[in-house]
């Protein structure tokens, strides 16, 4: 834990608690824990890089690259693993110094490579299932983020 250079995280179903709020105006929404953005905050400050890859393009996630301009943010993507790799590339991190944090089949190669993956409690079986993973206490959109970051902190 004393060795991770960089946090990456999957948003839906990490940040949100996984749902798709759509009102009868076709506008959506989506609710994030204040928790969890105290805890990009924290991170940072300790010098540790932190990234969002998504396969959605948010809104909220936009205002999060407001707040924090400095992170890497990636929006739409599917093949989270080669964003993983060239994350790990950018910032010259070995897999083993890399936390991952993701709660669907889609990032289960993320998580294999990561030397520190973790998911939330309410996440797939088959991630939750995945050799030496923490699983927080915390489901997505309740704090798991800041569970994870305080753990590192």
């Amino acid at each position: 834990m004393k060795n991770i250079k960089i946090f990456v995280t999957d948003f839906d179903g990490i940040f949100t608690d996984g749902k798709l709020r759509v009102y009868s105006d076709g506008s959506t929404s989506k609710d994030i824990d204040y928790k969890d953005i105290m805890a990009i905050a924290n991170i940072l400050k300790k010098n540790i890089k932190f990234a969002i890859i998504s396969g959605e393009k948010s809104a909220a996630i936009d205002v999060i690259k407001v707040k924090f301009p400095n992170i890497d943010v990636f929006q739409n993507e599917r093949n989270k693993i080669n964003i993983f790799k060239s994350l790990l590339e950018k910032y010259n991190i070995e897999p083993e110094n890399a936390l991952y944090m993701g709660d669907d089949i889609n990032d289960i190669e993320c998580l294999n490579i990561a030397g520190f993956p973790a998911t939330v409690n309410n996440a797939h079986k088959t991630v939750k299932s995945i050799k030496n993973i923490y699983i927080t206490s915390s489901d997505g959109g309740q704090g798991a983020v800041r569970e994870i970051a305080d753990l590192i902190l």
